[in-house]
Formats: C-alpha cells, sequence, structure tokens
C-alpha cells in the first residue's frame, strides 16, 4: 500500500505569524508558521505548518495567501514530566494561493483505532466521541491522530473496537481550553484534532459508511 494515501492533507488560507526556525535533519532545515484558515461559520482555525526550506521558493511572509498540500504528522513533547501529543501539518507542497480563493481545510485519513473510543455528552447536550486513529507512514513509522466524531457518528463510534480500519474526511481545527495547574490557577492552551464529517469502516472486506 502506498502510505502516502494514507494521509491526505489540503489547506488554504492566511499567514497568521512569521516563520521560525524549528530543527535540521540531515542537512535540510524546517521551518514552522501558522495558517488561519477560517470556517463556513466565520470562526478561523490557526494551524501550525512545518516547511522545509526547499519548498520555500520565494519568502512566506505574514498576511500572505497560501495553499499547502501535505500530511498530518504527530510528535511527543515533554511538558510538565508528562508526554504530550502534539499535532502539525507537514507540508509536501506550498503554493501562492490564487486570486479569490476561499479558505479550505480538508483533511482524509486512513489508520487503526489504537484506544477505547470515549463517548461523551457535553454541557449543550452535544454528543462527541473521541478517537485516536494510527496511521500508517513510510519506513514503518506511524502517527497517531486525535480525532472528535459528533452526533449519530459518535454514537455509532462509541462501541468500535481497538484495531477496527477505518478511513475519515474531515478538518484539522484548533481549540483553546484551560488546564488548571497544580498552584490553581488556570493556564490558556490550544488541541488540535481531526473533526470528522465522514468516516468509513471496513469489516470483513465490506465497506460500511456513516
Amino acid at each position: 500500500m502506498n502510505t502516502d494515501l494514507n494521509n491526505i492533507a489540503h489547506l488554504c488560507g492566511t499567514v497568521e505569524s512569521e516563520l521560525k526556525y524549528s530543527h535540521d535533519i540531515f542537512g535540510e532545515s524546517f521551518y514552522v508558521f501558522k495558517l488561519k484558515v477560517e470556517r463556513l461559520s466565520g470562526q478561523a482555525d490557526i494551524l501550525p505548518v512545518t516547511v522545509s526550506e526547499r519548498l520555500m521558493n520565494e519568502e512566506i511572509k505574514e498576511g500572505q495567501r497560501l495553499s499547502v498540500d501535505g500530511q498530518v504528522r504527530s510528535y511527543n513533547i515533554v511538558h510538565e514530566n508528562k508526554s504530550k501529543l502534539v499535532l502539525q501539518l507537514f507540508a509536501k507542497e506550498v503554493y501562492l494561493a490564487e486570486s479569490g480563493l476561499p479558505d479550505e481545510n480538508s483533511i482524509y485519513l486512513q489508520g487503526f483505532v489504537c484506544k477505547k473510543p470515549v463517548y461523551r455528552v457535553t454541557p449543550f447536550s452535544r454528543e462527541i466521541t473521541d478517537l485516536l486513529l494510527a496511521v500508517n507512514r513510510a519506513y514503518g513509522k506511524s502517527d497517531y491522530i486525535p480525532c472528535i466524531c459528533w452526533g449519530r457518528n459518535a454514537r455509532y463510534c462509541e462501541n468500535l473496537e481497538v484495531g477496527q480500519f477505518m478511513s475519515i474526511t474531515g478538518r484539522l481545527q484548533s481549540r483553546q481550553y484551560q488546564k488548571k495547574l497544580e498552584d490553581g490557577s488556570l493556564e490558556e492552551r490550544t488541541a488540535y484534532e481531526v473533526s470528522v464529517a465522514k468516516l468509513c469502516l471496513t469489516q470483513e472486506e465490506n465497506d460500511i459508511l456513516v
């Protein structure tokens, strides 16, 4: 299987922050910037994008309109002596957006449920199920991508088993929340996850569309 087809992302939005150096791998430098992508509701997702210096044919500037094709990637960082999963959009192509092109946020993933789904109902009576999807990529690596399902999809996914293979389409979203610290103070933080619009489960070689 071509693992590039397991994880396909396309974003179009406005550069929200200056380009910052991130790291080097085998002499190749990588940089990070934030891309603001508006939703139909008028809200916006502020998303981290990692890009190689080799893709930057011209300088990336704040306020610039860009289209980005790539993959959702995960990595772990140590925060407060705990390992924390962090998401980013790893760019494979970056180009100036055509004039008048609307904001876009499209994610397609294929992977395995690697943690028991968690179903809950919010104080506003919205049904939500949290999924963690393991998405394979080249060289035996995997990305562990948190996904969130709503409504009837949430009810359906509540009882999925670990190891179930599935594909999903949705968008990469940012979400603000407050973390209570040991001293009792609250710290504003940002979580990233894939909001699921459609999903397809594979059981005994038969696809089940939801």
